[in-house]
């Protein structure tokens, strides 16, 4: 299945217009094939807001009717994840390409079923892990991946650190109650996830050997804290991760080879590569940010256009969610 016109504007619809829709529609601004054309949301304001910075865009009366508007080539959805299923679901039924945001859902059985029509009818889909698109992941897969030729020796171990000053953030402060609470939020499935994603596109599926992780007492509130330790390729990987210190947002992987290291940190914006004779960047933190984002955005031209694409599938991602929501049943 393919929409691809070299040079044609690939217009998308965006449903969605919290932190994470806003976020897109300024990356979709500038680029020279995507193109935001309708928006929906729930919630009214948040509408004219959106239409107020981009007078170009038109709004739907529904999410129904968005995806049903003509000349759409690609839907984004970046919702709450409880109507993620059915929202795609439409998209595939016209015709749409789907760019959806993490976690992918909150039901297994409708996201397996959804998955087995993408295979069955050759349906496009994929989700915004970012980190797909970065070097780091790249550097990653060329030293400890399965076609590797173990530059820095066999992996030993991975270790992944994580912690925020508060959790929601203060920038997500307008994406919803959600977020804060056990259900759909908490930073082990909106962050961590990245995180699983890499560790298990690089070693394969990953299994929880231990999990602890800890509530606040009012029983609504998502973790505040989580310790675990899981094995990935044979490679023993422990995590940790915690609602304390000052930073908001702190991120820390360390890959161990038996000849040296890569630590990436703050997003894979900062990549380090170790051998035991020296060390070296992979290069500047803003010049990496830049490529990855601009990758992505590439990749989804090629998703929408039928072509080979490095951007995470739903199956890859529900198998990134399994992963997690076994972390936190322990």
């Amino acid at each position: 299945m393919s929409n691809r016109d070299d040079g044609q504007r690939l217009r998308i619809g965006v449903i969605g217009l919290g932190v994470m829709g806003q976020r897109m529609l300024a990356r979709l601004a500038g680029h020279e094939r995507l193109q935001a054309a309708w928006v929906w949301d729930a919630d009214p304001a948040a509408v004219a807001r959106t239409l107020q910075t981009y007078p170009q865009l038109r709004a739907a009366d529904s999410a129904a009717g968005l995806i049903a508007s003509e000349g759409l080539h690609s839907l984004y959805i970046a919702t709450p994840p409880a109507p993620h299923m059915a929202l795609t679901e439409l998209a595939f039924d016209a015709g749409l390409a789907v760019f959806c945001e993490k976690p992918l859902t909150v039901d297994f059985e409708a996201a397996r079923r959804c998955i087995a029509r993408i295979e069955r009818e050759g349906r496009r889909a994929a989700v915004n892990f970012a980190l797909a698109s970065s070097p780091g992941l790249g550097l990653l897969q060329t030293s400890f991946g399965a076609a590797a030729k173990r530059p820095l020796g066999e992996l030993t171990a991975v270790e992944l650190e994580v912690a925020f000053a508060a959790w929601p953030r203060p920038w997500q402060a307008a994406a919803g109650r959600w977020l804060a609470e056990r259900v759909e939020g908490g930073f082990t499935r909106e962050v961590l996830s990245h995180f699983i994603f890499v560790l298990q596109r690089v070693l394969g599926p990953a299994t929880v050997q231990a999990s602890a992780a800890s509530y606040p007492a009012d029983g609504i509130g998502a973790e505040t804290a989580l310790r675990a330790e899981l094995q990935a390729g044979g490679v023993p990987v422990r995590i940790t991760g915690a609602v304390a210190g000052e930073v908001a947002d702190r991120n820390r992987m360390l890959w161990r080879g038996a000849a040296g290291e890569i630590e990436l940190g703050q997003w894979f914006s900062e990549v380090q590569q170790r051998r035991h004779d020296g060390s070296r960047p992979l290069g500047d933190a803003a010049l990496l940010r830049n490529a990855a984002q601009a990758d992505q955005l590439q990749q989804w031209v090629a998703m929408i256009e039928g072509r080979s694409h490095s951007l995470p599938g739903y199956a890859e991602s529900l198998a990134v969610q399994q992963t997690i929501e076994a972390l936190l049943r322990r």
